[in-house]
């Protein structure tokens, strides 16, 4: 499993083979069942977790109790609070797993001693958020002048074969309409 994430990695950025071995010795593996918690709203985070299988949402919980997906994690994506993690303060989200997940973790204080010791990490992780960060400014913007029929589109691109991973109410949730919109919206499209 650890060559999964080592193959992800590569295609950023080239490791020798004690590169490779070093940053396997600092991951660790973890199983997250069916309907339990990654990460729960109040409780500090100093993990950042790569998905090898399985899929997770991030949510956050507002004032009146209820609950807003702002990411799926799926096979080969990195899921964190990531506000909580390089803030050193309590999670925001929860984070959930749909299905059965195996996840890697690396601790931030494992992290940042890699960056000391192999700087081409720090390029990695530097890429990684800034793609994050792009996709994110993405969302952003199609939500703000894209019609919800794009934005359905937009994200079975972004998450291709998810409906068959995640309900209906997930995707409605995640896109910001109501589970009747998203009806409409897939009869409309002919799917």
């Amino acid at each position: 499993m650890k060559d999964l994430l080592l193959a992800h990695i590569n295609r950023h950025i080239s490791l020798t083979n004690v590169e490779e071995e070093e940053f396997k010795g600092i991951i660790a593996e973890k199983k997250v069942f069916r309907k339990s918690f990654l990460i729960e709203s109040g409780v500090m985070v100093n993990e950042l977790y790569y998905v090898v299988e399985g899929c997770l949402k991030a949510y956050y919980v507002d004032d009146l109790g209820n609950k807003h997906i702002l990411q799926f994690a799926i096979e080969d994506w990195w899921i964190t609070d990531f506000n909580a993690l390089h803030n050193n303060i309590p999670a925001e989200l929860y984070i959930e797993a749909i299905e059965n997940c195996t996840v890697l973790a690396i601790s931030t204080v494992a992290l940042e001693e890699l960056y000391i010791r192999i700087p081409k990490f720090e390029r990695f992780f530097r890429i990684l958020y800034t793609n994050a960060f792009i996709a994110l400014r993405k969302r952003v913007m199609s939500s703000l002048h894209r019609t919800n029929s794009i934005r359905y589109l937009e994200f079975f691109e972004r998450y291709p074969n998810i409906e068959r991973r995640v309900t209906n109410y997930h995707i409605a949730n995640y896109l910001g309409i109501t589970a009747e919109s998203l009806c409409r919206i897939r009869r409309d499209l002919g799917m």
